[in-house]
This record gives structure tokens, sequence and C-alpha cells, in this order.
């Protein structure tokens, strides 16, 4: 556990230490929920039979902590570009350790993000119970250790900061639409379901949903499939991504 919290410590204290990342972690998910939350709910919430802004804020609370793990991550490459990782993989801990250790810090780091959006929500009228908030929270430790091992497959196959700035948004962005961050996805061309089916992202925010409308009337308006679903397709999911992602990348460490 001490080399664990060690290096999930220093993920954190390396946020800690830089405001101007602090301020733009904050800033976007503000940006979407106001721009894109407000004005929808302004046009077409009423036609929709729920509360818009409540929808965008539980699509943007899931996909705000899984791609900010998924691309924390990214300071794995930045150590290997320092020689850093090569000094913690020879010390005589498992590589799940480290690994574990990268995600944990990287969730330490999501989750104040997550908190913001929560207060944003609230300051617009987003209505939440105590019950919500709990289960929120809950959620979010799930969402974030689901994205960052997501993160840790894809980046174990880069080589370089540079690749990974330039492959991860293609891989993320398109899962904005795909999972129904900001738009109902119910009904999908065959074609588009099945990339949607397929987005990691889809499933931590629909599980995101099934917390906030458990016991209301717009559940099945709004969430897709049951939390015992959505919770093994991320229990699983997360599992490969792990194993599959680190041993890619100690492969990788071992190679150079």
């Amino acid at each position: 556990m001490s080399p664990l919290l060690a290096i999930a410590l220093r993920d954190l204290n390396r946020l800690l230490r830089d405001p101007v990342r602090m301020a733009s972690t904050f800033i976007f998910p503000f940006i979407f929920l106001v721009a894109l939350g407000g004005s929808m709910q302004a046009n077409v919430g009423g036609r929709l039979g729920y509360d818009f802004l409540a929808f965008t804020f539980t699509g943007i609370y899931a996909q705000t902590l899984f791609q900010s793990t998924a691309m924390g991550l990214i300071s794995l490459i930045e150590d290997r570009e320092n020689n850093f990782s090569q000094a913690i993989f020879i010390a005589p801990i498992s590589r799940y350790t480290i690994v574990l250790g990268k995600l944990i810090g990287e969730t330490l780091v999501a989750l104040p993000q997550g908190l913001a959006v929560v207060v944003f929500g609230l300051v617009l009228g987003v209505s939440m119970s105590p019950a919500q908030l709990v289960g929120l929270a809950v959620v979010g430790v799930l969402v974030s250790l689901f994205g960052g091992a997501f993160g840790l497959l894809v980046l174990s196959n880069l080589g370089s900061q540079r690749a990974a700035q330039q492959v991860f948004p293609f891989i993320i962005l398109p899962q904005f639409f795909l999972a129904g961050v900001f738009n109902p996805i119910q009904v999908l061309p065959w074609y588009l379901e099945v990339f949607s089916r397929i987005s990691p992202m889809r499933y931590a925010v629909d599980v995101a949903r099934n917390v906030f409308y458990a016991g209301l009337p717009e559940y099945e308006s709004v969430v897709l499939a049951p939390f015992p679903i959505n919770a093994a397709v991320i229990g699983a999911a997360f599992a490969v991504f792990l194993v599959v992602g680190t041993v890619l990348f100690v492969r990788t460490e071992r190679n150079r």
C-alpha cells in the first residue's frame, strides 16, 4: 500500500502545484454545462418530457471523470520520456501496483472536477437529493477508474506524448455523441448503434444516470440499460483494459 499511495499522491501533488491546470479542469465542464445544457433546455427541453439540463448534467459528470482519468494516463508516457518510469519499474514492487497507483492518482485528480460539476449543476438549478449525491459520489469513483483503465490500454500502444495528444481526441470526442453525453441515443441508425455499444463511455454515462434517475418517472425515458448490466460491462471491461494495458506497457518498457 505504501508504494501505491506514494505513486498516487505524486499525481495529486502535480495538480495542486499547477494552478493553470486546476483552473482549466474546472472551466471546461462549466462551459459545457451552461452552453449546451442551458441552451438545449431552453429550446427542446419541454418537448422531451424531462429536464434536459439534468440529463446533460449527468452526461457531463460521467464524461468529465472518464476523460480526465483516461487522458491523465498520458503522464505514463511523460514519465517514460523522462526515464522516470524506468526508475519505478526497477523497484521491488508489482507492475500492477505501479499501474494501480497511477489509476488511483488520476482518480484523485478527477474527483474534484466531478465535485465542481455537481456544484455547477446545483447553481444552475439541477435538483439533487442526498441519496442522489451519494450515488453520484460512488459511481464517480467507478467511472474514474474505468476511464483510467481505458486510457492505459490506448496509451500503452503509443510511443510519445505528441502521438498521444494527436490520437486521443479522435478516440474520445466521437464517444461524446455515441455515449449520449449531450444527446438522447435511445434510437440510432444500426451502424451508429454498433459503434455506440462498443463505446466505453456509453456505459460510464448510463451508470451515472442509473443512480441519478433511480425511482424517478423519467428513468425509462433516459436510461439505456439497467444498473446490473452496466456494472457488469464496466467491471469486465475494466479487468480486460487493466491486464492487457499493463502487459503492453511493461513490454514496451522492457524493449527499451
